[in-house]
Order: C-alpha cells, then structure tokens, then sequence
C-alpha cells in the first residue's frame, strides 16, 4: 500500500509526522509512504528511510489562508501536491492534519465525489464508555444539509464500520433534541422518514448527552451540529483532565493517591484522547482522504494511518460506491 502524508500540516510538523511514518513502516510491512514537505526539515527528523520517500516543496498553506484560494494559488503546496498524487494513482490514500477547509477543498477539486454523493462528509471516531467509539458524520464538510445527505452519510458510516471497525450490524442513529418520532426541525423530521424506510439498522433519533454511552455505532447530523458535538466533546475531556491534575496534586495525600491510581488514569485518557482513535475521513470522495487533527503528535498521526491502511485495505471506497442508490 501506498500512503503520502503532507509532512507540513500541524502543530507538529514535520517532526511528528517523521516519527509516524517511521513507526508505521515498522508496524506495516507492506507499507510505502511518501512525505512531502521541506526536505531539509523532514531529514532532520528522519531516522531510517526504509520504505519512506521525500518529495520537496517549500511552499505551505497556512491555517489562515482562504481555503479555496490557497488550493487554487498554491500548486506547489504539500497539501496539494499529497492530493494530487492520489489523484494521479501514486499514492491509495493522503493524510493531512493541516487546514480542514483547504483540505476539502483539494479532495474535491483533484479526488472528486463519488457518484450518488451530493456532499462529502467530515466523520471521526469519537469514545464511548465500551472503548468501541462511534463514527459522527458530519462535522463540519457541510453546514446546510438536506436528508437525502443525511441518508448518505449513514450509507457511509455503516459501510466504514462494517469494514474497518468490524461491526456486524450497525446501530444507525440520528442526532436530534428527543428520541421520539417527529421531535426537531423539518430537516430531521423528513431525514428520519428517509432512514427509517431505508435498508439500515435505523435505531431513531439519538440524544447528544446519550452519544459516549454508545446508543449506537453511527451517528448522522448536519455539519454544524456535528461540530458542535465534536468540539463539546474535546473540551469536556481536556477540563476533566484539568480538573483531575488540579485537584490530585493539591495535597500531598492527594499525590499518594494519584501515584497509586495512575495506570488507571492512563486507560481513562485512552478512552477519551483522540488520538487513539485516528483522523476523521473525508467521505465520499473517490479514494481515502484523512483530516488528522491539529494538534496531533506522532501517535495520534500514527493512528491516523492505521485507519488510511485499513480503509485501503478493506476497499471501503469500493463498498461505499456500490451500496449508494442508482
């Protein structure tokens, strides 16, 4: 398998994605990655080449560039330039964990929908209290949607999660302000009769507060609701962690404490980091396209190419086209 990642995109660039691509060449045997980006400053990081290509470009888009004009006036960018060799058949899949907006805007402009998708959904997988997480479609590639994209993202979802996660059957929920029939806007009330006549293991509507208890595998919303959710999520866990340092290095009694419960704190981390989880995929595009966070370090970059791996692996791309409706 072939993966490109844009060795530029992050807080931690090129640095963590070095350590990734290093890692993961040595979790995956038959893996081949190609990182593009400032040869100078991958090199510096760079340890053992085995497998790993460099292709240089000095040129960027920054998180405060205009997506579609970045995409359209920097050719030579590492984020364009990992896009385009999927494009062109060079690559099976590309990681980025540069500027979300950009990056959607080059899936779609060198990638290209899959027929029968109208728009692209950003999903992650998201915890729950089993440690199974969930796959949340959409999270921001959409902001105004219609149910029938509604009943494509969950067409997506249970593919992905039938495929990479490995779930029989998948609980497909969909986000609104009550479980009853007939709750929320107009936008739910038709999406839930399009997926509730639909062929999916449809289990109705889901309520934010219900998602990390694992209610169901796939949860389907418009753009601005699943960021929403996201973003709520994240900042929940970083100020129950806040919280828990504060309070566990208060007193020397309280640092005893937090000595003897630190594995266990570890596997409550796990639970909750994203990182753990990988990327959120931009689905629906005609090859894998991976959105890692911002902020990701070398784990979280290496999950992220474990999923781009898997979704190669499993032709998820494949199966996603040949379950959407003629």
């Amino acid at each position: 398998m072939r993966l490109v990642i844009d060795a530029m995109g992050g807080d931690h660039a090129p640095r963590a994605h070095v350590a990734a691509a290093e890692q993961a060449i040595a979790a995956f045997p038959s893996l081949q990655v190609t990182l593009i980006g400032d040869e100078t400053a991958i090199r510096a990081h760079l340890r053992d080449e085995t497998r790993i290509t460099i292709v240089h470009t000095d040129e960027q888009i920054e998180d405060t560039d205009k997506p579609t004009t970045a995409v359209r006036r920097k050719k030579q960018a590492s984020m364009v330039l990992a896009v385009q060799e999927v494009k062109e058949g060079r690559a099976d899949a590309c990681i980025s964990s540069g500027n979300t907006g950009a990056l959607m805007t080059a899936g779609l402009l060198y990638v290209g929908r899959l027929k029968g998708i109208d728009r692209p959904a950003l999903s992650p997988m998201l915890p729950t209290q089993d440690g199974k997480g969930f796959l949340l479609l959409d999270v921001g590639a959409n902001m105004d949607a219609k149910p029938e994209h509604l009943l494509q993202y969950a067409i997506i979802g249970d593919a992905y999660m039938k495929r990479v996660r490995d779930v029989a059957k998948p609980r497909i929920g969909l986000l609104n302000v009550g479980s009853e029939a007939g709750k929320g806007t107009e936008l739910t009330k038709v999406a839930f009769s399009l997926l509730e006549n639909s062929d999916l293991h449809f289990v109705g509507n889901v309520e934010a507060r219900d998602l990390l208890d694992g209610v169901c595998d796939v949860v389907v919303c418009d753009g601005f609701s699943g960021n929403l959710v996201l973003k709520s999520i994240e900042g929940t866990a970083k100020m129950i962690f806040a919280i828990l340092k504060q309070q566990l290095t208060s007193t020397w009694s309280a640092k005893l404490a937090a000595g003897v419960l630190k594995p266990h704190f570890k596997e409550i981390k796990a639970k909750l980091d994203y990182a753990e989880y990988g990327g959120a995929g931009l689905f629906g595009l005609k090859a894998p396209v991976i959105k890692a966070h911002g902020s990701s370090d070398a784990q979280a970059l290496f999950h992220a190419i474990r999923q781009a791996q898997l979704m190669v692996e499993q032709q998820v791309v494949q199966v996603i086209r040949e379950n959407l409706p003629e």
